[in-house]
């Protein structure tokens, strides 16, 4: 019986290193895999998935109107891998949802648990709500030995905790921090 999963983990978790290792698993074995990313996401061009480790793979690109369902139902792959799940909607949730239930395909999601200010995502909303399996991928805080939960946002090299949620960016932009250190540093932002 197919599953829904959610795998989410803060920025620099190893995210996307684990959509391409999930995806050449199923590659090696000659199955089909589905990949695909939030139109959103631009940081390596649009419907690109990459690592910052330098692996990239390309995906289709999920576009606020698409229809997941119709794209599994005439692909047929044995599996679909989502990265950057957080960016989708939740029509897009409900549709992963019927593909697993209807078509019996697995879906593996991937994405960030919750935003900069502490706020979780649509996408990331409902799959904590309706995914089958929902897993941690782990990394360590930026400041200390702790596990890292939390995302913090940079602005000119400074934390930043207010603004608008969705801002694509990268290492330069965004830290996983644990939440002790996230809200030393937004005590200090605040004095």
């Amino acid at each position: 019986m197919a599953k829904l999963y959610f795998r989410y983990g803060t920025m620099n978790s190893g995210k996307s290193i684990e959509v391409l290792r999930t995806a050449h698993n199923y590659e090696e074995q000659g199955k089909k895999v589905l990949l695909l990313t939030p139109s959103i996401d631009d940081r390596s061009g649009v419907g690109i998935i990459a690592s910052r480790i330098g692996m990239q793979k390309n995906a289709v690109i999920v576009e606020e109107e698409a229809d997941l369902f119709a794209i599994a139902h005439e692909e047929r792959p044995n599996c679909m891998i989502i990265d950057e799940a957080q960016f989708l909607k939740k029509h897009h949730i409900w549709q992963l949802v019927a593909i697993v239930d209807e078509l019996n395909i697995p879906v593996i999601a991937y994405g960030l648990r919750g935003d900069f200010r502490g706020e979780l995502f649509e996408g990331s909303y409902h799959l904590f709500a309706l995914a089958d399996k929902i897993e941690e991928i782990k990394t360590i805080c930026w400041y200390c030995d702790h596990k890292a939960t939390m995302n913090m946002r940079l602005q000119d090299g400074k934390p930043v905790f207010e603004g608008q949620q969705i801002y694509i960016a990268g290492n330069e932009s965004y830290l996983p921090v644990c939440r002790r250190c996230y809200s030393t540093k937004k005590k200090e932002t605040a004095n």
